[in-house]
């Protein structure tokens, strides 16, 4: 399988941490809060932890903490599908691929809930064909992009000859604000953004970027270490400090397991493409891999820009290094999240 394409897309809003910090402060929940939590919220918009500004799908910054159900829910039907619009027509221009020729396209979120599903809206709004076979994929969390990308993959091997990758995530359309630590950082730290990609049997003639082997780890009995649940009918994420550790362990797990059936060593990788987590997520990658900032730099920069995006991030950070001109030869591509699972995948650039 080749990656022929790829796409992605923010909303056109973005706000710095310090916009953040000011906005929260204003609305009823920053006020129910206690005095630790308000603390928290101060020390991480305020302080230094990687991110200088995130895309969130609103008119107005002050309600991104409007923590209605049906608020959220609507946010989230009005800027999935033109997410996934945007970032699909990009993956396909790239990819020079016409619509019509798409037969598969699957999506991936966890951020909101549709029946039907966004493939529906993506038919739609692409021009797809009526018959183009369909996955709508949930409950992988910021882990999905790989996961995806595999099922494409066995899609492909079953006979498509183009499918059509995407992740999309409206973040802010599962803020949620209470005394829990774990809650507070979450809404401090992601974004909302979608990734496309266009995928082959066949190289189309640009930089070849081969799909050649691939792993996952899920670890139920950390399940709760990240995770979303329900509460007052919407989503609350739950996010521990035991997650950066748990990341760093599992991708070096799944990564050494994946060279050893590949015949390599963590010494033949050119590029390291990672989830951007989280600043303290990266370092704990960098301490397991051994890596410097600049190994990084692709992931740091994506972190940097638009902050934790869950699915789409990983792609963010692949289109990067393309667009970098990073060195061809094999490299590892990771996504991690709720589960707590753990994907990886070699890829062969040219």
């Amino acid at each position: 399988m080749f990656i022929i394409g790829i796409g992605t897309a923010t909303p056109p809003q973005a706000y710095s941490q310090i916009d953040c910090w000011e906005a929260v402060q204003r609305t009823a929940s920053f006020q129910k809060l206690n005095t630790r939590s308000r603390a928290i919220l101060k020390k991480v918009l305020t302080g230094e932890n990687g991110i200088a500004t995130r895309h969130f799908a609103l008119e107005k910054l002050e309600t991104v903490f409007d923590m209605n159900p049906d608020a959220l829910h609507a946010r989230f039907i009005k800027h999935a599908p033109s997410l996934v619009a945007t970032a699909a027509e990009r993956a396909l221009a790239q990819s020079k691929t016409r619509p019509e020729e798409i037969d598969a396209v699957l999506i991936s979120t966890c951020t909101g809930y549709l029946c039907p599903g966004l493939t529906s809206y993506a038919i739609e709004r692409l021009g797809l064909r009526p018959d183009v076979r369909t996955l709508d994929l949930v409950g992988q969390g910021c882990g999905a992009a790989i996961p995806n990308l595999e099922a494409a993959r066995a899609l492909l091997i079953a006979g498509c000859r183009r499918a059509l990758s995407i992740c999309v995530e409206v973040c802010s359309a599962a803020f949620y604000l209470d005394d829990d630590a774990g809650v507070l950082i979450s809404a401090c730290l992601f974004g909302d953004g979608a990734s496309a990609t266009v995928l082959s049997p066949e190289a189309n003639g640009g930089r070849r970027v081969q799909w050649k082997s691939s792993g996952s780890l899920t670890k139920p009995a950390d399940r709760d270490a990240l995770r979303f649940e329900q509460k007052a009918g919407m989503l609350r994420n739950i996010l521990t400090p035991e997650v950066p550790t748990l990341a760093a362990q599992s991708v070096g797990q799944v990564c050494d397991e994946t060279l050893a059936r590949a015949g390599l060593t963590r010494k033949e990788i050119s590029a390291w493409i990672f989830h951007p987590g989280g600043r303290d997520v990266l370092l704990a990658l960098r301490e397991q891999f051994k890596l410097s900032g600049h190994d990084v730099r692709w992931s740091q920069g994506v972190l940097q820009k638009y902050g934790n995006m869950s699915s789409p991030s990983v792609v963010f950070a692949l289109q990067a290094a393309l667009s970098d001109s990073a060195p061809g030869g094999t490299w590892w591509m990771s996504s991690f999240g709720a589960g707590f699972s753990c994907f990886g995948a070699l890829l062969e650039v040219e």
